[in-house]
């Protein structure tokens, strides 16, 4: 997978920076996408305008996500089929990024700038901007992945018990 890094952030970017908690009233996936960073205007308004296509790749340091609990966070970047690269996760980010199948990649030394061309293989990231430089991922366990490659936990659960009575889909 290759695509273009649409934005660069730096450590300890909060869930409220990425869904405001003003627009905690809304809830369901299908509406938060609208608000993800809402704060940003010009950003906010390219994602809602459709500029940005989906698997375009953020780019952020340590700790993406750090903050509240709330969902949203993961769930607003999904709605728009986001890959984020990142440094290292908050731990609760991590988890609802997971649930909801968003892809999330960890790696710890990666270097981009707004625009460069990432590929995505299983083990590392080119930076092909930048004469192929190479950077390690640290991979998911194996159950985080499969439930990410499954679209979230809810679709994951749905095959595994489908799987379960001999009707795979």
């Amino acid at each position: 997978m290759s695509a273009i890094v649409v934005l660069l952030l730096g450590d300890d970017i909060s869930t409220d920076t990425i869904y405001p908690g003003r627009f905690m009233a809304t809830g369901l996936p299908s509406e938060t996408p609208k608000y993800a960073f809402a704060d940003d205007v010009a950003l906010n308004k390219r994602l809602v305008d459709g500029e940005i296509p989906k698997g375009s790749i953020i780019v952020a340091g340590k700790n993406f996500g750090c903050g509240s609990s709330r969902e949203q966070a993961a769930s607003t970047l999904k709605g728009y089929e986001l890959t984020i690269v990142a440094k290292a996760y908050a731990r609760i980010f991590r988890r609802n990024a997971v649930n909801v199948g968003l892809n999330i990649i960890i790696c710890p030394e990666i270097e981009a700038e707004d625009s460069d061309e990432l590929m995505i293989q299983k083990d590392k990231v080119i930076n092909i901007t930048t004469r192929g430089l190479e950077f390690d991922i640290m991979p998911l366990s194996e159950i985080e992945q499969a439930i990410i490659d499954a679209g979230g936990l809810i679709p994951y659960t749905k095959k595994l018990f489908l799987e379960s009575r001999g009707k795979q889909k």
